[in-house]
């Protein structure tokens, strides 16, 4: 179980995109690294192809390390702990002690 999840609202914390807030769109848990929408963009040289039959330059987002993001809760960025309520594995809110999920 992960601290952040895809979908959660991130705020970054350290980088180029410094307090900048954004959506979750993937969580790689191998390299623990992840892409936040709008955050982190970076310019693609794209060949013609059928998905993209114009080619040219398209900025998307490259990944950052999980380190270097917050989760907010509420507005707030908030560090994420974990307790059993329930006989279930909850993340709680640290700065609110408020359950998550």
């Amino acid at each position: 179980m992960h601290k952040i999840k895809k979908d959660d609202l991130v705020k970054v914390i350290a980088g180029k995109d410094k307090d900048k807030q954004g959506k979750v769109l993937h969580v790689d848990s191998k390299t623990g690294k992840i892409l936040v929408e709008g955050c982190n963009m970076v310019t693609k040289h794209a060949k013609p192809s059928a998905g993209n039959p114009q080619g040219g330059i398209i900025s998307k987002e490259a990944p950052i390390d999980i380190s270097n993001v917050m989760l907010v809760v509420d507005g707030k960025a908030t560090r994420v702990g974990f307790e059993v309520k329930d006989g279930k594995k909850v993340r709680v809110a640290k700065a609110t002690g408020k359950v998550i999920d």
